[in-house]
C-alpha cells in the first residue's frame, strides 16, 4: 500500500459555520503532510462542501481521518449553534457564552475560541471587570456589603449576579444598580424576573447607564421574548458549548498510484 498516493477531502455533512481550522496545519505535520486546501475559520458551509483536502499514502489518510474529524467537528457545532443565536438576536442584544469556564481544562481554549469564531463573546464584558457573584455576595452577608468589599479593588465594569435571594428581584436590581453596577446579571433562569428589573430601573431612574444580562437554561426560542423586554446581554450555557458535532466524513476521491498488496 505504501506505493498508493491517494487525495481525500473532508465532507461537511450539514450546513454550519468551521472552526478549529487553526489546529490542521500542526496535526497534519505531525504525520507528514500538509493540506491542499482548507477552509478557514468562520467560513460558512453547505452540506456537501469540502472542508479540507490532503493528499498522502494510505497510511496517513487514515491517521489524518481521525485527526481532522476530531480537531473541526466539536468546534464548528459549537460555533455554528452560537452563530444561530447571534443571528436569532439580531444585534438587538449581545450574546455570550461563558459556561466553558466550567469545562475541562484541555477543552476550555478550544470551546473560547469556537465561541469567538460563532459571532459571540465568552464572557459579559471586557477586562477590566470586577464580577460579584452569588457566592461573593453570600460571604460578605449581602448585596450592599459585596459591593462595598468589591469597591477596593481597581476600577473596571461592574457586574453582579442577582437571584431574588435578598428580597424581590426588581428591588435587588434597584440596590445594585444604586450602588454602582454597570451591569446587573439576572441569573435566575426567569425571564420574568428580566422584565421585573428593567421595570423597576426604569422606574427608578435608573435604567439609563445600566445593562441588563440574563443567564439560566437559554433556548433559542426564548431570544424574541428577551429583546422584547429589552434585555441587553443573554449568557447562553448548555445550547452553545453542548452543541452537538458539525458532522463531517472523509471520502478517498483520487487513487494516483496502485496500491501494492
Amino acid at each position: 500500500m505504501a506505493s498508493a498516493r491517494v487525495t481525500a477531502r473532508l465532507i461537511a455533512e450539514e450546513p454550519g459555520i468551521i472552526a478549529g481550522a487553526g489546529a490542521v496545519p500542526a496535526a497534519l505535520a505531525e504525520i507528514g503532510m500538509t493540506a491542499i486546501r482548507l477552509l478557514a475559520d468562520g467560513s460558512p458551509v453547505d452540506r456537501g462542501a469540502v472542508v479540507t483536502e490532503i493528499a498522502g499514502s494510505p497510511k496517513q489518510i487514515a491517521l489524518a481521518e481521525e485527526r481532522l474529524i476530531g480537531l473541526l467537528a466539536k468546534p464548528s457545532g459549537i460555533a455554528s449553534a452560537t452563530a444561530r443565536f447571534v443571528a436569532r438576536a439580531g444585534g438587538r442584544m449581545r450574546v455570550v457564552s461563558g459556561a466553558w469556564k466550567k469545562l475541562p481544562f484541555s477543552q476550555k481554549e478550544m470551546i473560547r475560541q469556537a465561541i469567538m469564531v460563532g459571532g459571540a463573546a465568552p464572557r459579559i464584558a471586557e477586562w477590566p471587570f470586577i464580577y460579584i457573584d452569588k457566592n461573593f455576595v453570600r460571604m460578605h452577608g449581602g448585596l450592599e456589603e459585596a459591593m462595598a468589599a468589591a469597591s477596593r479593588f481597581e476600577a473596571g465594569t461592574r457586574i453582579v449576579q442577582i437571584r431574588g435571594e435578598y428580597g424581590d428581584i426588581g428591588d435587588e436590581a434597584v440596590r445594585v444598580a444604586a450602588g454602582g453596577a454597570s451591569i446587573v446579571f439576572v441569573d435566575s433562569g426567569q425571564i420574568a424576573d428580566a422584565e421585573r428589573a428593567i421595570s423597576a430601573l426604569k422606574a427608578h431612574g435608573l435604567r439609563p447607564g445600566v445593562e441588563i444580562a440574563f443567564a439560566g437554561g437559554v433556548q433559542l426560542g426564548n431570544i424574541e421574548a428577551l429583546a422584547e423586554i429589552g434585555v441587553d446581554v443573554v449568557d447562553v450555557g448548555r445550547p452553545i458549548v453542548d452543541a452537538p458535532l458539525l458532522d463531517m466524513r472523509l471520502d478517498v476521491v483520487e487513487i494516483l498510484a496502485k496500491v501494492v498488496q
